[in-house]
């Protein structure tokens, strides 16, 4: 079977983090990779789910901002369990 080559760009902290996962498990990041695209193919799905973090909501990252600014300002915001947990509706 003839091979090619496939070239893309990552972070490279990322690549360096996955470089070490993939030794831990024995296997190189090329063999990585075939597995995940051999399982693509194969299954005509990606094989994991793919979802949005809410940490980085636009609602939370807009309190995180207030949150900021309040601290830098020396303000002190003091809420309960209940307000912390509370959803947000977006």
């Amino acid at each position: 079977m003839s091979q090619t080559t496939v070239s893309f760009r990552i972070d490279e902290n990322l690549k360096n983090d996955l470089e070490n996962v993939c030794g831990e498990l024995g296997m190189s990041m090329t063999t990585a990779f075939t597995v995940f695209a051999k399982k693509v193919c194969r299954e005509k799905r990606i094989p994991f789910e793919i979802s949005v973090d809410p940490f980085y909501s636009l609602s939370n990252m807009n309190a995180l901002e207030e949150s900021i600014k309040q601290y830098e300002q020396g303000k002190v915001v003091v809420k309960n369990i209940s307000e912390l947990e509370a959803p947000e509706n977006e």
